[in-house]
């Protein structure tokens, strides 16, 4: 499965930029009045081949423990996966209240938790194993579980996908999981642990201190091989997060839009450019999260955020607000005037603008107008990892 969806994600069309320029210039405002919302609407209108839509979004929060936590890397003890767990499934916790107020659906899976989960229908479990392995030993999993989890996660995704999700978000709980993701921005970005490693659950200076250290034993531990994303998820990953590299390939895979979380999801994300690198196309950053690693990643991956308030919970929380913009975006593709339909007079020389084709609004699709934008609102190609000092 994982080698079929690699090979169903390809680039969009080159020729969809300057069509949705064209649509988007042609509504009632001056062009690129309306900023990153246009930029927004036209990458949702190119990956979808046609007129945007975010109806039926769908959140996926997957858990998972990480035998990291045996090195006191977290303020909080394993038990609070299991119990957030619980809150999601009772839909107390703070990704269920800005769903609901978003909209959207709310997929809770189960990854390899390592305490009991109290029975729930809602529940997806699908455990690879109670928890990773201590990745300063050795591997945090196998290759064959990374693989398991990432294809488990995908079917996940395509289950929603085939009952007409549009928009699809990645968000995670997992206690230690920030350990794990500065391990694979280390090993993939080529950045020193110091950069990428941060507070996570809030861990005094002492502690984050000591995550650094965690870090780059279990780099020399394992020797990640940073052109290997499977080689990095198994030797310093977690099962959520690999769960969230299946949801990221098979809706890159489907042209659905993946709005990123923050830190875990940015270093899932990581993962999936690594194995399919076209799948960047399909990523939408949210959010800009207080962890210094998420800036890593977000440079990495040619990609700038759409919000930047602080956050640093996960859950999918900052997706979840992400979804509000993306819906935004969409109404402005497809319900405001044109010049033409509404008898505005256009600005002098905008009488020279070619009209696009037939058909074009509905067809066409692409990044924000390439004169409105800096470079860096463009989403890059992946940089290539950079040797790490020794």
């Amino acid at each position: 499965m994982l080698s079929s969806l690699r090979s169903a994600i390809g680039a969009p069309p080159a020729e969809g930029f300057a069509a949705a320029r064209r649509h988007l210039d042609r509504l009632t405002k001056p062009p690129g009045s309306l900023g990153r919302l246009e930029e927004i609407a036209a990458r949702l209108a190119v990956l979808r081949g046609g007129a945007p839509r975010v109806e039926r979004p769908v959140i996926f929060v997957f858990a998972a423990d990480h035998g990291v936590v045996a090195e006191g890397v977290s303020a909080y003890p394993q038990i609070v996966t299991a119990q957030m767990v619980e809150n999601f499934l009772r839909g107390g916790a703070a990704v269920n209240v800005l769903a609901r107020q978003a909209g959207a659906r709310v997929v809770v899976a189960d990854f390899g938790v390592a305490n009991p989960i109290a029975g729930s229908p809602e529940l997806h479990a699908c455990p690879i194993a109670p928890g990773t392995a201590n990745m300063t030993r050795g591997p945090a999993m196998t290759r064959a579980q990374a693989v398991r989890a990432i294809e488990t996660g995908a079917r996940l995704a395509e289950h929603a996908l085939d009952a007409g999700a549009d928009l699809l978000a990645t968000g995670e709980m997992g206690i230690g999981n920030t350990t794990a993701a500065s391990a694979i921005t280390a090993a993939i970005t080529g950045a020193l642990p110091e950069r990428v490693t941060g507070r996570g659950t809030g861990v005094d200076d002492a502690a984050v201190a000591r995550k650094v250290d965690v870090v780059g034993r279990a780099l020399a531990v394992n020797a990640p091989d940073a052109r290997d994303g499977l080689d990095v998820l198994a030797k310093v990953g977690g099962f959520e997060i690999a769960g969230l590299v299946g949801v990221t390939l098979a809706g890159a895979a489907r042209r659905v839009p993946v709005a990123l979380d923050g830190f875990i999801a940015g270093a899932a994300a990581l993962v999936a450019v690594t194995l399919a690198p076209d799948a960047r196309h399909a990523l939408f950053a949210s959010h800009r999260s207080a962890e210094p690693g998420h800036t890593v990643i977000l440079e990495h991956l040619g990609l700038t955020p759409y919000l930047d308030l602080a956050l640093r919970l996960g859950e999918g929380t900052g997706a979840a607000l992400f979804i509000h913009l993306a819906r935004a975006a969409a109404l402005v593709w497809n319900e405001m005037a044109t010049f033409e339909s509404a008898g505005v007079s256009q600005s002098e020389g905008a009488s020279d603008r070619r009209a696009p084709p037939s058909g074009a609004p509905s067809e066409a699709g692409g990044s924000a107008p390439e004169r409105e934008r800096t470079p860096s609102d463009r989403v890059a190609p992946a940089k290539p990892a950079r040797e790490r000092r020794t």
